[in-house]
């Protein structure tokens, strides 16, 4: 209905009476003028039987129909990318229609390229920490390096396990950044370590022997954060558990994975790429200390 400049919309139920037929409700009586008259409904409305929604919405001035549907074991980006290329390919709409796809879906990819951001933020933060500290690019690369080594392990457990990428699995990769980080720091440092103050000459014997010093260390750290996440990952479909499970799967696989790759991979590369950068790291640092 519509009075001066607003729109109302107007509900109207019959009783059990008048439903019953057509010619009822048209003659249900609306209003009893002063002079007597009656308004029936059939007087103002255009009354017929047709199949439609019970309720029209509207979003920005134009009708809204919503088609809602669960997700059950399956990955909802993915179903999401088969539901648009099928309605593509096959549904032809008419002029005037459009189809947005939002709810849960519209949520995560809003929260997925946040989480990107972010992820990207703190990868060239901890880049931009290693070379304050360091101050060589290649010691910051070869400590980043370690980082893909977590993400092998993260994503391993994860199809074993899961097979979905969620917004908290997203957030598990982030953390293993700085899981990995911290083995590869631990490893070069020790390495710089006994050249600066055990006087170790850059060979291989040094690797080995920092390599070795740093094996128990890093394997302590791994185990006990694994251990402590471990009620986590056997929680899977418990209450409370849609969140922290994911999470937990992608740290404990990248503890795994960065663990013992870290102990082959790292030694490697700074034994083939890091003579040049740790002797200037060492006179660097001395020189420092003279003046």
């Amino acid at each position: 209905m519509i009075e001066d400049t607003r729109l109302y919309d107007v509900f109207f139920q019959f009783d059990e009476n008048s439903r019953g037929s057509m010619e009822k409700m048209e003659e249900t009586v609306l209003k009893v003028m002063p002079d007597g008259r009656k308004v029936r409904l059939k007087d103002v409305a255009d009354v017929y039987e047709t199949a439609g929604p019970n309720e029209i919405n509207r979003e920005n001035s134009q009708r809204r129909i919503v088609i809602s549907a669960n997700v059950n074991k399956r990955d909802l980006g993915s179903l999401v990318e088969e539901v648009q290329t099928k309605v593509k390919s096959k549904v032809v709409l008419p002029e005037g229609y459009y189809v947005i796809y939002g709810g849960q879906f519209e949520s995560q990819q809003n929260a997925t390229q946040k989480i990107a951001l972010f992820g990207l933020i703190s990868i060239l933060g901890i880049a931009l920490v290693l070379f304050s500290h360091f101050r060589s690019t290649t010691i910051m690369a070869q400590i980043m390096a370690t980082i893909p080594l977590a993400f092998i392990g993260g994503i391993l457990l994860l199809y074993l396990t899961d097979k979905t990428i969620t917004v908290a699995s997203l957030v598990g990769f982030i953390t293993l950044c700085g899981v990995a980080s911290r083995n590869g720091i631990m490893m070069i440092s020790h390495y710089l370590h006994l050249m600066k103050f055990e006087n170790e000459t850059f060979n291989k014997e040094m690797i080995i022997r920092g390599s070795q010093e740093r094996l128990v260390p890093v394997m302590m750290t791994a185990c006990v954060a694994s251990l402590a996440l471990l009620p986590l990952v056997f929680a899977k479909g418990q209450p409370g558990s849609e969140v922290l499970y994911p999470v937990a799967v992608v740290i404990v696989g990248g503890l795994i994975s960065s663990t013992i790759l870290d102990i082959i991979i790292t030694p490697t590369l700074f034994f083939r790429f890091g003579r040049t950068s740790a002797e200037h790291y060492i006179n660097d640092n001395n020189k420092k200390e003279e003046i």
